[in-house]
């Protein structure tokens, strides 16, 4: 039976098959490039930047009109969210189940995030969408976790009928598709990271898409405040916004664009390595631990395992590459403490204040989705190991 540090020794040993697939040559080479070249900022003065080739692969290995690079997955959220039109007053419901910055976003731009419950398939539930819509509700944010799509289908129709924005939040799932589409190009707007955690990363870093050309302008302008005088920017009949500077650098840009053509690659890989996993808990004492539902199975990249009660789910969770749900920090809305603080850095600025009705964000608001995620788990996929390395922890898990 594999154990701690028996894995932790054989890793060891192929700390530099990691590090390869992590920072390859080609990333190395770019970065050089950028060095050699002088210009660390995109607005340098040497021809094409970096951040503009990234965004163009971007653009067309999504499928979307425009692609805009930002610093972070957060800043992407609420330049789709300023870009939109969305404001004081206005509602956005999100999921229970995300990272804080989906509910931080709305009120970045002076929104109030509504809480909604996920279904097993550990995405937004679009029955308890429709029941936390009000008048003032502009937009929904679906997040797409751990590799696993939102029923997007369901989702867009609801916003069509009720006249809402959608703006995915992919910063999860970069590359994945539902029903053939790529995430991120099936709502108004979408949302990529590219932090350390993600399928391609940068440390730093993210993206808005869109085929919105009035919502690419806005957010544009309010990820530059200088953008008005940027050689070749032409706003169009849309009017000029101040904004702040979200702007990504030439490194991240120039790192990310090799990752981006490994990208399917890389996804098949993982692919791969949730087949294996699945074959081996067949074999062993978890054979009936219930896969969550994926709402587009062929083209699944996570991997999630329900149990019947949250004592089985912890102990699962507690082995080497696996994690209970209700475990991971601010991913759960009840640990989201910023947010529940509601405390602006200044009481003018409240996003409360301007909103029409009490809302409660308090840890009874979403109950099914503590009961889902104390009997869930995720496992790593991990396509940076080696395959024998993987093979070791996925029998490890099984036993």
């Amino acid at each position: 039976m594999i154990t701690n540090r028996s894995f932790d020794r054989y890793i060891r040993g192929r700390t530099d098959s990691v590090a390869m697939f992590s920072s390859g040559m080609r990333e190395m080479a770019a970065a050089v490039r950028v060095l050699a070249k002088g210009d660390l900022a995109r607005y340098g003065n040497q021809g094409v930047s970096e951040v503009q080739r990234f965004e163009d692969a971007l653009r067309a290995t999504i499928g979307v009109e425009h692609a805009l690079a930002v610093n972070s997955g957060t800043s992407a959220l609420i330049c789709a969210l300023v870009g939109a039109g969305v404001g004081p007053g206005d509602e956005v419901l999100v999921p229970a189940y995300t990272w804080v910055s989906t509910a931080a976003a709305p009120l970045a731009v002076g929104a109030v995030p509504v809480l909604v419950e996920i279904d097993s398939s550990l995405t937004i539930d679009p029955a308890d969408i429709t029941r936390k819509i009000t008048p003032h509700t502009k937009a929904i944010i679906p997040v797409h976790m751990l590799n696993l799509v939102c029923d997007m289908g369901p989702i867009m129709a609801i916003a069509e009928e009720h006249g809402l924005v959608v703006i995915e939040d992919a910063c999860q799932a970069v590359g994945l598709t539902y029903r053939g589409r790529r995430v991120g190009s099936i709502g108004h707007a979408g949302a990529f990271s590219f932090n350390q955690h993600k399928n391609i990363r940068s440390g730093e870093g993210g993206a808005l898409l869109t085929n919105d050309r009035r919502l690419y302008a806005r957010a544009s302008m309010y990820h530059d405040v200088g953008s008005y005088e940027r050689t070749g920017w032409a706003q169009g009949d849309v009017p000029l916004v101040v904004g702040v500077n979200y702007r990504m650098p030439e490194l991240s840009a120039a790192i990310l664009r090799p990752q981006l053509a490994r990208l399917d690659a890389q996804l098949a890989r993982r692919r791969a390595r949730r087949r294996l996993v699945i074959d081996e808990l067949g074999k062993g004492p978890y054979s009936r631990a219930a896969l969550n539902p994926h709402h587009d199975p062929d083209a699944a990249a996570g991997l999630a395992i329900s149990f019947p009660d949250p004592e089985q789910a912890a102990a699962f969770g507690g082995r080497r590459g696996a994690r209970r749900l209700i475990d991971t920090g601010r991913h759960v809305y009840t640990n989201w403490q910023s947010v529940l603080a509601r405390n602006p850095h200044h009481p003018r600025l409240d996003p409360y204040a301007w909103a029409h009705r009490e809302f409660d964000h308090g840890p009874r608001s979403c109950p099914e989705t503590l009961g889902i995620l104390a009997r869930t788990c995720t496992v790593e996929l991990a396509p940076e190991l080696p395959t024998p390395a993987f093979r070791m922890l996925a029998r490890g898990l099984a036993r």
